[in-house]
C-alpha cells in the first residue's frame, strides 16, 4: 500500500502549479458576488467535460435503449402495454417519460394537485413561490442531465462558478473556498482545490485523509458499498483520521447530503459523493434551476409523456392495491372510487407511504417486509425575504452552523426569483430532530421559534447586515418568512440500510418498484430518483420484449429471511395533507 500512497501524495503535490492565486484564502463576500441572474443566452453553458464521463455515456446509452425499444415494438407488431404509475415525483415522472419513449402507454396518478414530490412548489397568497426544498444540480448527475438534454431544456440550468464555499466558524462574515482550476483534468483539479485551501485543514490533516480515501480510488464501487455498515465517525476512527476533518468537512457534507449528523450517517453516502467529485472533473460543479421545479422541470416531462399518448393525472391518490388470487396486481383503487386496470403497475411513492399500502397477501413476503428497515428523514426548508440586498455568495454556501446545512441567495441564483434590490435566502434547517442528530425536536416547534433561531445563526453569517447590533440604516430587515416541514424526506441513510433497499424488480410479475430508496448508485437524491424511475421503465421493457434483465431480483438479507413474518393488513394513508403523501407543508402538518 505504501507505493500507491506515495504516488497519490505526489499527484496531490504536483497540483501546486494549478492552484489559483486566490484559492483557499479567507474571502470577503464581495469577492464572490454575482450580478442579477443572466438571461438564458448569457448563462454559463453546461460544462463540456460532463458529457465525456463514463457515467454520462452509460446514462445516454440507457436513454437510447428506450427509443430503440420503440422501434423494435413497432417492427415486431408488439402490443403497447398500459402501465399505471402512482407517485408524481421525479422517479414516477422519469418512469412515465421513458416508458412513453419506448412506445408504451403510461398513466401517472399523483395524489396532490402539484407534481414534483419532494421538488414540488406552490404559490402563496402573495404570489410568492414556496419550495419544498433547496434543490441543487451537480455535474455528477448524468441521468438528470441527459433527461434535460432529451427535453431540450438544458439552458434552464444556471451554472455557478466551480468552487465550494464554506463559512468560517471562527471569523463571522468571512468565507473560505475550494476553487477548482478550469481546464485541469480529474483528479488533479480536486487535488488542487484541496491543497490550495489552507484555511480549513492543515497539510498533515489532508495527508491523513489519504489512507481512507485511497481504497475508494483503487477498488471503486465495491469498496464504497462495503462501508455502508460504518458511520462516518466509525470510518474516521478506523482509518485514523483526525477529528478536525469531521468538524471542518464531514459534518457539513453529512447535513447537506442526507440532513443528518456524521455519527448517524453511512460512510457510503460521503464516499459516493467524493468518488464522483474526484473522478469527474466537473462533477462537483453546481447549478440552480432558473425557476420553480414544477413549471421548469416537471411540466416538460408531463408534456413529453402526453405528446406520446400517455397521461398524467393529479389529485388522484391511491387508496388500495387490489390483488388477484395469485398475488399479482388486479387493479388500483383510487380515493375517489375509481378502479384503474393496467398491464403493469409501478409504485413511485416514498417508502413511508408505500408501506401503508402493502396488501395483506404481500405482507409476509421478505421483499416487502424489508422495507420496515427504511424510513424518511425529517428536514425543514426556510425562505426569508429581506428589505435590501444582502452581501451574499454567488452560489451554494455551506453554513457550518449547528442548525443550518446549506443556503443560497435565490435572488442571485434563480432567474424567476431575481431582484436587484432585495434578497431571498433559501436555507436547509438540518438536522431538525433527535433521530437525525439534533438535541431539539425542531420540526415540532412553531414557525416563529424556527425563524428566530435561524436569524440568530444568520447574525454570524451576515454580522454587518443582520441583527440588533447593526446600525439601523445598514440593517437588513426581515419582510417575510416561510417554513416548510417535511417529516419524511429522503430515506435515512443510517449505517446498514443499503442491504434493505429493494430492487426495482419485485417478486410480483406485474408490479415494479421505483423511488430513490430502491437500489441504484446515487442514493437519496434527484439523480437517484431519476435513475430509479429509468431502471423501473427498463424492467418493464425487458419483460415485454422477453429480454435478459440487467439486474433482476435482488437477494433479500438473511436478517429478514430468518424472521417469522405474520400477516398484517394495510393501514392506508392517514390524512389528506401534503405530508401524508411524503411532501412538505407550511404550518400545521399531519405526521404520518
Amino acid at each position: 500500500m505504501k507505493l500507491p500512497l506515495l504516488l497519490l501524495a505526489a499527484a496531490i503535490g504536483a497540483c501546486d502549479a494549478f492552484v489559483p492565486p486566490t484559492a483557499g484564502r479567507s474571502v470577503a463576500k464581495s469577492a464572490l458576488h454575482a450580478a442579477t441572474p443572466a438571461a438564458a443566452s448569457d448563462r454559463r453553458p453546461t460544462p463540456a467535460r460532463i458529457s465525456q464521463t463514463d457515467n454520462y455515456r452509460e446514462a445516454n446509452e440507457l436513454s437510447r435503449k428506450f427509443f430503440d425499444d420503440c422501434e423494435l415494438l413497432a417492427q415486431s407488431g408488439g402490443e403497447k402495454k398500459r402501465v399505471a404509475i402512482f407517485g408524481g415525483g421525479l422517479s414516477g415522472l422519469a418512469c412515465a417519460k421513458y416508458l412513453a419513449d419506448a412506445g408504451h402507454e403510461p398513466t401517472l396518478y399523483e395524489a396532490r394537485d402539484v407534481l414534483g414530490g419532494k421538488v414540488s412548489a406552490w404559490q402563496d397568497e402573495d404570489g410568492d413561490v414556496i419550495e419544498t426544498g433547496l434543490h441543487i444540480f451537480f455535474g455528477a448527475y448524468p441521468n438528470m442531465l441527459n433527461l434535460l438534454k432529451e427535453l431540450d431544456i438544458e439552458d434552464r440550468l444556471q451554472w455557478a462558478p466551480h468552487r465550494m464555499t464554506f463559512a468560517m466558524q471562527e471569523l463571522p462574515g468571512e468565507f473560505t473556498t475550494f476553487d477548482f482550476p478550469p481546464g485541469v483534468p480529474a483528479p488533479f483539479n480536486m487535488a488542487a482545490a484541496i491543497l490550495g485551501n489552507t484555511q480549513m485543514l492543515t497539510l498533515e490533516e489532508k495527508i491523513r485523509m489519504v489512507p481512507g480515501l485511497l481504497p475508494m480510488l483503487l477498488e471503486g464501487q465495491s469498496f464504497i458499498d462495503e462501508q455502508d455498515e460504518l458511520s462516518v465517525a466509525q470510518f474516521m476512527r478506523k482509518y485514523g483520521m483526525p477529528e478536525r476533518i469531521n468538524e471542518e468537512i464531514f459534518i457539513a457534507m453529512g447535513k447537506a447530503l442526507d440532513f443528518i449528523d456524521p455519527d448517524k450517517l453511512s460512510m457510503t453516502v460521503v464516499l459516493t459523493a467524493m468518488n464522483r467529485f474526484i473522478n469527474e472533473a466537473d462533477g462537483s460543479q453546481t447549478a440552480f434551476l432558473d425557476g420553480n421545479p414544477p413549471d421548469r422541470l416537471c411540466k416538460p416531462i408531463k408534456e413529453r409523456v402526453e405528446s406520446k399518448g400517455g397521461q398524467v393525472v393529479c389529485s388522484s391518490p391511491v387508496a388500495e392495491i387490489q390483488l388477484n388470487e395469485d398475488s399479482t396486481v388486479k387493479s388500483l383503487q383510487l380515493a375517489n372510487g375509481t378502479t384503474v386496470e393496467a398491464d403493469y403497475y409501478v409504485s413511485a411513492v416514498p417508502v413511508d407511504v408505500f408501506k401503508r399500502l402493502v396488501p395483506t397477501q404481500w405482507s409476509t413476503m421478505p421483499y416487502f417486509r424489508q422495507l420496515d428497515e427504511l424510513e424518511g428523514i425529517p428536514v425543514i426548508n426556510i425562505q426569508l425575504w429581506f428589505d435590501r440586498k444582502l452581501n451574499s455568495i454567488d452560489g451554494l454556501c455551506f453554513s457550518r452552523s449547528p442548525l443550518l446545512s446549506v443556503y443560497a441567495d435565490m435572488s442571485r441564483n434563480c432567474a424567476e426569483y431575481a431582484d436587484p434590490n432585495k434578497s431571498m435566502l433559501e436555507l436547509v434547517f438540518a438536522p431538525c430532530s433527535p433521530e437525525a442528530g439534533s438535541p431539539i425536536n425542531w420540526i415540532a416547534k412553531s414557525d416563529e421559534e424556527i425563524v428566530e433561531a435561524t436569524l440568530k445563526e444568520l447574525e454570524r453569517l451576515f454580522p454587518m447586515e443582520i441583527g440588533p447590533n447593526v446600525q439601523a440604516d445598514k440593517r437588513a430587515n426581515l419582510e417575510k418568512s416561510t417554513v416548510v416541514r417535511v417529516p419524511r424526506s429522503v430515506y435515512a441513510a443510517t449505517p446498514g440500510r443499503n442491504k434493505y433497499r429493494p430492487s426495482q424488480e419485485s417478486p410480483i410479475d406485474n408490479f415494479v418498484m421505483a423511488g430513490d430508496y430502491a437500489t441504484q448508485k446515487y442514493l437519496g437524491s434527484m439523480e437517484g430518483a431519476v435513475l430509479s424511475g429509468k431502471l423501473t421503465a427498463e424492467v418493464i421493457c425487458d419483460k415485454v420484449l422477453g429480454r435478459e434483465k440487467r439486474n433482476g431480483l435482488k437477494a433479500i438479507h438473511s436478517s429478514v429471511q430468518e424472521k417469522l413474518l405474520t400477516e398484517r393488513a394495510p393501514v392506508g394513508v392517514v390524512g389528506t395533507s401534503a405530508t401524508s403523501y411524503g411532501g412538505g407543508q407550511q404550518g400545521n402538518y399531519d405526521n404520518p
